[in-house]
């Protein structure tokens, strides 16, 4: 383990504070627009999820998409830049891709492909994507 007690990583949604993981996101750059209600639900539907905590509060965060045969997509990985550097994305990372054996995992980054490449992803020549409408426009998100 690279960091120190207390942080504790597990797959509980207890006690979390969605709209003080929500704050923290917008503080750290990297929050994609999503509500706390919508974040939380993007959590909530997710084949998998894992939560570092440093007591009560959300320090990293990550989830996994699968369909349970062969594809996988793994997102939200963030971690709080107080607790960057310790381990804990990977260690995230990590207890997600296990959860998945056998299967093809994607993502998408735009700045932390070397993060990934130790990980061991590699470069994959094409990634399209397509949003219909306007992002995060629709009635999961809110008003």
């Amino acid at each position: 383990m690279l960091f120190p007690m207390p942080i504790t990583i597990n797959d509980s949604f207890a006690g979390i504070d969605w709209i003080r993981a929500k704050a923290d996101l917008v503080r750290d750059d990297f929050d994609n627009g999503r509500s706390p209600d919508a974040l939380r639900r993007s959590f909530e539907r997710s084949q998998h999820v894992a939560f570092a905590r440093d007591h009560d509060r959300v320090v990293g965060m990550a989830r996994l998409l699968s369909d349970g045969v062969c594809n996988a997509y793994l997102l939200d990985v963030w971690t709080a830049s107080s607790h960057r550097r310790r381990g804990i994305a990977s260690k995230l990372v990590r207890l997600l891709t296990a959860r998945v054996p056998g299967q093809h995992i994607g993502l998408q980054t735009n700045d932390t492909q070397p993060f990934y490449v130790a990980l061991g992803f590699r470069t994959q020549p094409e990634f399209m994507s397509l949003v219909v409408g306007k992002w995060l426009d629709n009635e999961e998100n809110g008003p």
